[in-house]
């Protein structure tokens, strides 16, 4: 056992020095970066001139397998010169929707030339190719920077790496509505280090963004050698298994494939991904395409694999295009529970706040976030106050509305000691607010609805409608005259503003 492990360790030390190019500058200080991030590898691992550059993706995306996967939310492309790897790539770019308008598109690959714990999020400008400049979200990237230290804004580690930059014309030529990216390069394959950055990638995946990872296969086997290697190493990925693939990288290493230097060298992004998408419902990977160096070359005595790879769901698992950009597992969602049973309990019998210890909460919990706090005692409403707008981070609000709604809703006297063991805790994680010009906008019973109109305001969240049963007409009189005091039919010459809703609540009592 004690020698699996040390041949594990081994294994996985090799696999990060032994990517795409040597990572011998791990420890060297980078060079100090530009705003944008100019072109490193045009002219080499495609055409610098932009016409040239046209013609050629042209004629690969004709040659690549069209569009064949449905509800596609992440794609697997290789990152080598377009000569070699360009028809396998269009292949997974020509599963996007050239109409579809992402929120965001993730560009995940591995660093090839430094080595570090965490990952990289470029922030501080856009990136160049010669067909043009695309725009990177920096509010985005910093916001994700920010949200936990697995994370870091090092730019400069960007500036050599070719993983991300090869996608990107790849997405200028074939979209056909503006999209921006957010360029994550990792510098580890530590696993624990790659959980932490699944966590903080997690509550992007959703139905309005894309991810995009960037990754080849074998490394420098003989044809015959890469072709059973690399089909072994999909097939993992397809099994949407963390472990899986761990355990088939580990394989293959054991197999002493002559000449074999990594069987995916942009591991750490597929891993990393896999342990988000392992967790979702209905989820299948598709093989799309396979070549190799030596299809191009005819030299079958050392080459590079390439695979292109789709993640899907069935109809019954679709991702969600709601405006909430977040999800909460189950352990964030009793995490928040427990803050706010416990912070009831404690300030209503003390008038104290409990500490919170929020060094095992996931980076989700610590992103400002809006939030309502719902009390109920035998179905009834007991007392309800939340905050759309936070300046703190969603654990905290959840403390502070659970005070709040026991002690600060005008509607009910506070909360007394011999009714804490009566009260049910609902709490509804809220999306940011849309304007919408109409109640013909208004997606009634799937989201909440904010009206303003002067200094007045009111709002009703989502399941109120499940629970009061009025049509919407009466839903959005009763938030204007019971709510926001502006009467009846205020809402009509109202702000309106619309938000949907993660709610969650304690088992019944």
């Amino acid at each position: 056992m004690l020698r699996n492990k040390i041949v594990f360790i081994f294994i996985i030390q090799l696999m990060l020095f032994s990517n795409c190019h040597s990572q011998n500058d791990a420890g060297k200080t980078p060079k100090t970066a530009s705003i944008d991030r100019k072109p490193a590898v045009a002219g080499q691992f495609y055409p610098a001139d932009p016409a040239e550059l046209r013609n050629m993706l042209k004629d690969m995306f004709a040659a690549a397998i069209p569009m064949s996967t449905k509800n596609m939310f992440a794609i697997v492309c290789p990152h080598a010169g377009y000569i070699y790897s360009g028809i396998t790539a269009a292949s997974s770019f020509n599963q996007i929707d050239p109409d579809r308008e992402y929120e965001d598109i993730f560009v995940i690959g591995a660093s090839h030339h430094y080595a570090y714990d965490g990952a990289s999020v470029y922030s501080k400008g856009n990136f160049i190719t010669p067909l043009g400049t695309v725009e990177v979200d920096t509010a985005l990237a910093n916001k994700i920077i920010n949200s936990d230290k697995v994370f870091q804004c090092n730019q400069d580690y960007h500036l050599p790496d070719h993983c991300i930059e090869v996608q990107l014309p790849f997405l200028q030529y074939h979209m056909k509505k503006k999209f921006r990216i957010v360029p994550i390069l990792i510098g580890t394959e530590d696993l624990s280090i790659c959980k932490k950055i699944a966590a903080g990638l997690k509550p992007y995946l959703n139905g309005n963004n894309l991810f995009v990872l960037s990754t080849d296969f074998s490394h420098y086997p003989k044809y015959a050698d890469a072709v059973v290697n690399d089909k072994r190493t999909a097939n993992a990925i397809c099994t949407n298994s963390a472990k899986e693939l761990v355990e088939t990288i580990t394989y293959n290493y054991g197999q002493r494939t002559p000449e074999l230097v990594t069987s995916l060298c942009g591991f750490a992004a597929v891993v990393s991904f896999l342990y988000i998408s392992e967790k979702m419902e209905g989820v299948t990977v598709e093989q799309l395409k396979y070549r190799n160096s030596g299809d191009t070359t005819n030299d079958r005595s050392r080459v590079v694999g390439y695979w292109s790879l789709a993640f899907c769901t069935d109809d019954k698992h679709k991702l969600s295009t709601n405006e909430t950009g977040f999800s909460l597992s189950d352990k964030d969602k009793s995490d928040l529970l427990h803050i706010a049973r416990t912070t009831l309990n404690t300030y209503i019998k003390d008038g104290k706040l409990p500490a919170i210890d929020s060094s095992t909460f996931s980076s989700v919990l610590k992103l400002n976030c809006g939030a309502f706090v719902t009390l109920t005692i035998n179905g009834e409403l007991r007392g309800c106050i939340g905050r759309f707008m936070p300046d703190k981070p969603l654990y905290q609000v959840v403390q502070d509305m659970a005070v709040s709604a026991s002690t600060q809703d005008y509607r009910f006297n506070p909360v007394k000691k011999d009714e804490l063991g009566k009260i049910r805790i609902e709490i509804s994680v809220l999306s940011p607010l849309k304007p919408i010009n109409s109640a013909a906008d208004f997606n009634y019973g799937k989201e909440g609805i904010y009206m303003t109109k002067g200094n007045a305001s009111g709002t009703f969240l989502p399941q109120v409608a499940d629970q009061t049963k009025w049509t919407k007409e009466e839903f959005l009189g009763h938030c204007a005259q019971d709510k926001a005091g502006i009467g009846w039919n205020g809402w009509k010459d109202a702000k309106l503003f619309t938000y949907t809703a993660v709610v969650f609540r304690e088992e019944k009592k």
